[in-house]
């Protein structure tokens, strides 16, 4: 296990190389001077050419780069051009965290939900319950995120208003529709994945052999199907995890919160260089460290799965 552990900290290195090289690329690409927005529209050529020297945008791109990486190991993500403040500060003040905890409730959602309804449908192959439960969740796959949202904001908060509009964090119930909004998808993924993946353990020998022996449905259900047939399925909530981090910028426009992906969005808009790269880079790192957990949760799933 600990050679694992430190193998696969190793194989992030190229990872990471390669998308803070890729984000730093895409970022001159984009049209726009960020010399011009800082110093401001009225400032005359000599300011902004004052400006471009001091963020070392005269530098040749590799040097830019390389000076952009030894800062990031050290904690130092630039300033932002937009607000003038440390883009790390203005990161994990508070937007990071309210991302992170939509992610994980939304992720919870999906889990709960996808589990039990994939479940449900496995046992009952071909039948009414079955049927029903993979209809949801094909328009829970199919239903747009933004579309969902505004259905459940019409419904719950302005026709009978026993919910927030908006808002994060404040209230409980401030929680509820974004959450929903955000874990509908998943949930809908994960309850087809684990009906597939239950119905091809259900079908091997072992399980026919624990039902001649007199082993009880629950325990045969809970206990042999289902932990095997968990390693896709925790494969999918590993993804569905990191894909929320990025693709909760559409439900924290529709619900007003001030998350990270609102803060990516904006940045774009504003050609805040710095503080894309930096909310990237930390995206980045997150995704990689979850899909480490996923790997290190196989073994702990199925022991004799050699991760050596």
């Amino acid at each position: 296990m600990f050679i694992y552990i430190i193998r696969r900290l190793f194989q992030t290195i190229p990872v990471m190389f390669g998308v803070t090289l890729a984000v730093f690329l895409m970022m001159h690409l984009i049209p726009g001077d960020a010399a011009q927005i800082m110093a401001g529209e009225q400032a005359n050529p000599e300011q902004v050419e004052a400006m471009r020297e001091k963020l070392g945008l005269n530098d040749p791109l590799y040097v830019q780069y390389f000076s952009y990486i030894g800062n990031a190991i050290q904690g130092d993500l630039g300033t932002s051009i937009r607000t003038n403040r440390d883009v790390t500060s203005e990161i994990f003040t508070s937007r990071f965290w309210i991302t992170v905890e939509l992610a994980i409730w939304g992720t919870i959602l999906s889990v709960i939900l996808g589990l039990i309804a994939g479940i449900i449908s496995a046992t009952r192959k071909y039948t009414f319950a079955d049927t029903s439960l993979m209809i949801v969740a094909l328009f829970g796959i199919s239903m747009p995120n933004f579309w969902l949202g505004i259905m459940l904001i019409y419904f719950f908060s302005v026709n009978l208003g026993i919910l927030p509009v908006a808002g994060w964090g404040n209230d409980w119930k401030q929680m509820v529709l974004p959450v929903i909004t955000l874990g509908t998808g998943g949930a809908a993924i994960i309850a087809r994945m684990t009906r597939s993946s239950m119905l091809d353990v259900i079908d091997q020998d072992y399980i026919r052999t624990a039902y001649a022996k007199g082993v009880s449905d629950r325990l045969v259900i809970y206990k042999h199907a289902l932990r095997n047939a968990l390693i896709p399925v925790v494969t999918v909530v590993g993804l569905q995890f990191g894909g929320l981090l990025g693709g909760a910028v559409i439900t924290e426009t529709v619900f007003a919160i001030n998350g990270l992906g609102r803060l990516i969005i904006n940045s774009i808009t504003m050609r805040d260089f710095p503080m894309v790269q930096g909310t990237i880079l930390v995206c980045t790192i997150l995704f990689v460290f979850v899909n480490f957990l996923v790997d290190i949760t196989y073994r702990l799933i199925n022991k004799r799965i050699d991760l050596n």
